[in-house]
Formats: C-alpha cells, sequence, structure tokens
C-alpha cells in the first residue's frame, strides 16, 4: 500500500462498484461483494489489493501474486491464479488508474500557518521568510530552509541539510546533508498517461523520492516521485542543474550527471556512473557500475559497468569515433568529387 505519511487511503471497495466505476466486467463465479481497500503493482499486491496485467510477458508474475483482484483482457482471462478475482477489460491499466485514484489519494497540508503546528523541528532548524511547512513533516537539527520554499506534507528532511529558495520537496525522505539548490522540485508526480473510453488518464503516481546522504541537486533540477516503486538517488551523488530524472529510476552512489542529462522512468544507475551535458537514457535502461556516457549522448540499450559510451544512438565509445571519422572522410571524398 501506499505510504500513510503521503496518501490517504480511501477504500474500500467492493468489486461490483470497481466494475462499475471502470467499466469492467466481473468474470463468471466472482463475489461482487468482496472488496479491495487498495491498488498495487503485481509483485507487491496483497489479498486486498487489485492489480492489472496488460502484457502476456509479465503473465509468470501474476501467477505468482498474491492478489485478491486483477484486472485482465479477455484473451488473457486464463492467466489469474486460483482465489484471485477477475475483473474483464480491454483496457486494463486504464481500470488500474482509475481504481488507484478511486482508492488513493493524496494528502496535502491544512494548516494555514506557515509552519503547521504538527511539523517537527529539531533544534537549530532556521526557516526563510515565505517559506511553508506542511503537516507532520519533520526536518532535522541545523538544517536550513531557504525563503519560499515548500516542504509537503510528511516530508522527512535529514540533519545539516539546504533547502534553497523556493524549492519544492514533496512525498519525499531526504537524508543528512543533502543539498537541493534553488527552484529544484522534488516529488511531483512522475509522467505517466493511459488511454481510457474518454480520452488520456493520468497513471496515478503512488511512490515516493528518497534522497540518501550527502546527495546534491542542482537549481531548477526534477525529481519525480515513483508510479509505486520509490525513485532513489543513492548517497553522495551530485546532480547539475536542469537534470530531469523520471520515476521509479534508482541512482547509485557517488554519480555525476550534468545539467540537462535526462533519465526516462524505471532506469537504474550503478554506483559511480558519470553523465555528460544533455545525455539521454530511455526508459528501462540499466547503466552499469562506472560507466560514462559521454555529452549529448542518446541511450537506448544497457551499458556494460567501466564502459564509455557516446553519439546518438550510443554505443562504445571508441566505435562511435571511428563511424564518425569514417562519415567525415566519406563526404569529404563525395564532396571533392562533386567539384571536380
Amino acid at each position: 500500500m501506499p505510504d500513510p505519511r503521503f496518501f490517504e487511503d480511501l477504500g474500500p471497495i467492493s468489486l461490483s462498484d470497481l466494475a462499475h466505476l471502470t467499466g469492467a466486467e466481473l468474470a463468471p463465479g466472482v463475489d461482487g461483494g468482496r472488496a479491495v481497500r487498495g491498488v498495487s503493482i503485481l509483485d507487491r499486491a496483497g489479498p486486498d489489493t487489485v492489480t492489472f496485467l496488460s502484457d502476456r510477458r509479465l503473465a509468470p508474475e501474476l501467477a505468482r501474486s498474491r492478489a485478491g483482484a486483477c484486472f485482465l483482457h479477455p484473451r488473457l482471462a486464463e492467466q489469474a491464479p486460483e482465489g484471485c478475482a477477475v475483473l474483464l477489460t480491454p483496457a486494463p491499466q486504464a481500470a488500474y488508474a482509475l481504481a488507484g485514484h478511486r482508492l488513493h489519494r493524496p494528502r496535502v497540508s491544512l494548516s494555514a500557518a506557515h509552519v503547521s503546528p504538527s511539523a517537527r523541528l529539531e533544534e537549530g532548524v532556521q526557516i526563510g521568510a515565505g517559506a511553508v511547512v506542511g503537516d507532520e513533516a519533520q526536518i532535522g537539527r541545523g538544517t536550513l530552509i531557504g525563503p519560499g520554499a515548500v516542504i509537503g506534507a510528511g516530508v522527512t528532511i535529514g540533519r545539516d541539510c539546504e533547502i534553497g529558495p523556493r524549492a519544492s520537496i514533496s512525498f519525499a525522505l531526504l537524508g543528512d546533508r543533502v543539498r537541493i539548490y534553488a527552484g529544484a522540485v522534488i516529488g511531483e508526480a512522475g509522467f505517466g498517461a493511459t488511454p481510457g473510453p474518454k480520452g488520456l488518464i493520468d497513471i496515478p503516481q503512488l511512490g515516493r523520492v528518497i534522497v540518501q546522504d550527502g546527495v546534491t541537486v542542482g537549481a531548477n533540477t526534477c525529481i519525480d516521485r515513483g508510479a509505486f516503486d520509490d525513485t532513489v538517488i543513492g548517497e553522495n551523488t551530485k546532480i547539475d542543474n536542469l537534470v530531469q530524472i523520471a520515476h521509479n529510476v534508482r541512482v547509485g552512489r557517488n554519480c555525476v550527471m550534468a545539467a540537462h542529462t535526462g533519465i526516462s522512468g524505471s532506469v537504474t544507475i550503478g554506483d559511480g556512473a558519470q553523465f555528460g551535458g544533455r545525455a539521454g537514457v530511455a526508459d528501462h535502461v540499466i547503466i552499469g557500475e562506472g560507466a560514462r556516457i559521454a555529452a549529448a549522448a542518446g541511450v537506448m540499450k544497457d551499458v556494460p559497468p567501466g564502459e564509455t559510451w557516446g553519439g546518438s544512438p550510443a554505443r562504445p565509445v571508441k566505435r562511435w569515433m571511428r563511424e564518425t571519422a569514417w562519415l567525415s572522410k566519406m563526404a569529404t571524398r563525395r564532396g571533392e568529387g562533386a567539384g571536380g
């Protein structure tokens, strides 16, 4: 279930009401009075949650799942394990999204005070002019919150941190000695949408952002919270200005990202990886430990540990440089031939 510090539980809801809400149909023999309390992804699902399967390749995960209910395309109905109530729909992900919005709601701070009375601040915390600290937020000793910064409900910030002017932090847990520079946005919803019967539906983003000790996040950088799993930034990683890190990304320790780097959703980055400016990484890619990605590279597939890749699409840097030199040589020859 989503972290209760950040999300309200709006359940339970009966399967018959859930079917009506999402346009799904209860499979034969399903008890419509049975209830679920929340949504969950396949590997986190429990007897009181509903999940979905839209890709047959993930059927083994459903078979191992403990989900109480599952949205399934009629063609995949036989994939449900025994005891899992099936809700049939041609759009399982859209049904899951609608169920998520019905069963979970992001918490907002209800206090009118700039610093909520329920917030817990240790000794030596400094709050700049116009900053807002939400309900039940926790801030550790010696931390500085800059002018106009917004700390959302339930957020935890460790000791000796520095939160810059007009930074926004929500749905997040920060360790000690973290520095978030001006205008950075940590914990907003990741980008996810799916076609529904009346147009696109936002997929609920029910995870968090975990920023470990000693991390630096540059000005106007955005780090999205997870769709269900957490987005994690490992210890002592240094992130430049204007970097985008999408939902469910896991960044290792001691990584470096130069300005304008863009990391798509569900990317895994090993310890010590380095990214030049304007590097881009496609979703679900694995960047190995100690790998180096050249400036402006476009990474479309996994990068082995310790290798240096460049170009777009990115490939090992020596190969990329040979190919670039060959293309330049061929272009020059053709140009000279046309001139003759």
